[in-house]
């Protein structure tokens, strides 16, 4: 059976990314596929681009309506609510690890039969992610961070961010927020896309990066080095045996430390190495003061890519629509699925 994929729009006014252009969309429709697209205020490429595509335009917030056999694809979570689901879904869930929220959001799949394909989760035999927005999220990550930093030194906290026309326009932004100031700056799992994306930032605006990875954190810890650079940005996967970067007490403790970047933003899971983060921040209120004289700021918005919309778009939907092509029957699919399963069964 031809596959039917079914954009939706995404529930955060803040979330302005896509999953597929419409180069893509043309692309599928091309090769037998149906592609029907919601109607969205927010996404970066308006909705007249996709039905120029051949795609079918449908109200906003339609998805559950859709035929039984589609795939419903988005980047972030679901609407609210504890109706079943019976689709087929992909997008980011952030619900295999223990999160806030996800044994309920497993249990509606579960009431309604559907499968989640995370697209985190979409991964080579090895268990590489085959598509992913690290690049961007470090990128916009450092940024963010950067940012605070300045509003920090000026005596405040940092104020509301919006969507950049461009990564030049972000350098930009950045540059005259910092002035004359030149923070040491220190990114963990910097051999990463997410570490990458941040050098490439601190190296634009001008700064010098200390770059660890795996060998420089394999000790195990503690890591007093990270309280003797201004920023740290958390560029890491975070598994059962990743250390504690970050611990408790760190505002108490004598530090240059005044902002953590959590690009990697997972504080709900049992091992976030940045003990001193417990819940996410937004671009209406992006650092949150963990700690008084010195202050200590910590950044932690788990949609930064969106910052960038068109390049982070752009540079995902390439990466994924090979294997939207080959749905269901490309392997990275069902690796996905066996993770939901293994979830669910965990639940």
């Amino acid at each position: 059976m031809a596959l039917h994929l079914w954009l939706r729009a995404e529930t955060r006014p803040t979330e302005r990314r896509t999953p597929l252009m419409p180069e893509g969309a043309a692309a599928l429709i091309a090769a037998g596929a149906r592609v029907s697209v919601e109607q969205s205020a927010h996404r970066c490429v308006p909705v007249a681009r996709y039905a120029e595509a051949g795609c079918a335009v449908v109200p906003e917030g339609s998805w559950p309506d859709a035929p039984a056999d589609a795939l419903i694809l988005g980047i972030k979570e679901l609407p609210e609510g504890a109706g079943p689901l019976r689709h087929r879904h992909a997008f980011f869930a952030h619900a295999f690890k223990g999160q806030a929220g996800a044994g309920a959001l497993l249990a509606r799949f579960a009431a309604g039969g559907g499968v989640l394909h995370d697209l985190e989760y979409l991964t080579d035999a090895e268990g590489r992610r085959l598509v992913a927005f690290g690049y961007w999220a470090g990128f916009a990550g450092a940024a963010a961070a950067l940012m605070a930093f300045a509003a920090g030194r000026a005596g405040g906290i940092a104020g509301p961010l919006a969507p950049f026309a461009g990564r030049e326009a972000m350098v930009g932004a950045v540059r005259a927020a910092m002035g004359a100031e030149r923070p040491r700056v220190l990114v963990i799992g910097a051999l990463g896309r997410t570490g990458r994306g941040a050098a490439d930032l601190c190296a634009a605006a001008g700064l010098e990066v200390t770059r660890w990875d795996m060998a420089e954190t394999a000790s195990g810890g503690p890591f007093p080095e990270v309280l003797a650079h201004e920023v740290m940005l958390n560029c890491i996967v975070a598994g059962p045996a990743t250390p504690v970067f970050v611990p408790e007490d760190a505002g108490g403790q004598a530090r240059a430390l005044r902002v953590v970047g959590d690009i990697a933003c997972d504080p709900g899971a049992p091992w976030n190495p940045i003990r001193i983060n417990d819940r996410l921040t937004g671009w209406a209120a992006p650092a949150r003061r963990v700690h008084d004289a010195p202050p200590l700021d910590v950044v932690a918005i788990d949609n930064l890519p969106s910052l960038l919309p068109a390049e982070a778009s752009a540079d995902f939907a390439a990466g994924l629509l090979p294997l939207l092509q080959g749905f269901p029957d490309h392997p990275a699919w069902g690796r996905a699925r066996a993770s939901f399963e293994a979830a669910l069964r965990a639940a």
